[in-house]
């Protein structure tokens, strides 16, 4: 079963509330043919066959339901919730959903955590590389964190589109380029060295595009933690081995075999980035790891096996 992992959807309707609610950057997203109306789907259905996909998972992100006021935060949350649901349920073969939460907001998070998973029938729940300029390794997430772990449920990471809030790469058109694999790798150490996933063992960590740069640097960074860090709690190559990767790689084949050699093939998630990989690049999403020199196994885990196995899909 070719799952899909990392793809996205929004309708007119929630980028008009979100446009009401003071966010600047929507009107980039409304031509991108991530819509839902009939034709945009059968555009994107048509897509999914060329490559052999069945089943999409869909997040909001990086258009997330983050307001500093609760509730604008927890009406985006619910609307986008509630589409995806009925999303789901018109066409239940090709999608599943991993939930919108009204975060920097912890109870009212929590409260629609429940809803979503229990009521909706959603896969897990998502959070951003940072959550209005918060780390998400900052204690005011670890209830989020408990209640997935109770859950054994899935957190889905994706890059804020912030640039690591640094002017050095929002400033210089740098932001998704190079900035989103940053925000990537940031973003799992500083879970890594709260020893978010040693705590918490039983939640289901994705990390996006093979974790920013985590397999060119974790030798480096098991080394200076030391001295840097010395009260992380295990050794981060250990803790990476917890985690799960997404292969939104761009078609660039040494990257992938770094992270396979990195972490495993049995870690790493088929995903296309939909729909920003547009026309015949999203037929490089399967291509690439078809030739990239892998064993007919490796293959088969990465685009076939792996993703269906940890959100336990079946056919």
């Amino acid at each position: 079963m070719r799952v899909d992992v990392h793809a996205h959807a929004w309708s007119s309707d929630y980028l008009d509330l979100l446009e009401r609610f003071g966010r600047s950057e929507v009107a980039a997203y409304r031509q991108l043919g991530a819509g839902v109306t009939d034709d945009e789907l059968a555009a994107r259905f048509a897509m999914l066959d060329a490559v052999g996909i069945d089943l999409q998972i869909l997040t909001a992100a990086p258009l997330s339901p983050h307001f500093e006021d609760e509730g604008a935060a927890v009406t985006a949350a619910r609307q986008v919730n509630d589409e995806y649901a009925a999303l789901v349920e018109r066409h239940p073969g090709r999608f599943r959903a991993i939930a919108s939460l009204p975060l920097p907001h912890i109870d009212a998070s929590l409260a629609e955590l429940d809803r979503a998973i229990s009521d909706l029938g959603m896969l897990g729940a998502y959070i951003t590389t940072s959550v209005l300029g918060r780390p998400i390794a900052d204690e005011l997430f670890e209830p989020l964190y408990r209640e997935l772990n109770r859950r054994q449920s899935v957190l889905s990471v994706h890059p804020a589109g912030h640039g690591a809030h640094s002017p050095l790469i929002t400033d210089h058109q740098l932001t998704w380029s190079i900035g989103a694999p940053v925000e990537d790798t940031v973003a799992a150490m500083q879970l890594i060295l709260k020893g978010i996933p040693s705590r918490f063992p039983h939640i289901k960590i994705i990390i996006p595009h093979f974790g920013g740069l985590l397999p060119m640097t974790l030798e480096r960074i098991d080394q200076h933690v030391a001295w840097e860090a010395p009260e992380t709690p295990e050794r981060p190559s250990l803790a990476a081995q917890r985690l799960w990767y997404d292969t939104v790689g761009h078609d660039h084949v040494p990257a992938l075999r770094a992270a396979i050699d990195t972490f495993g093939a049995d870690r790493l998630l088929f995903g296309t980035d939909f729909p920003f990989q547009p026309g015949e690049l999203f037929q490089t999403t399967v291509d690439y790891i078809k030739r990239a020199g892998l064993s007919e196994k490796d293959v088969e885990a990465i685009l076939d096996r792996n993703a269906a196995q940890l959100f336990k899909l079946r056919e």
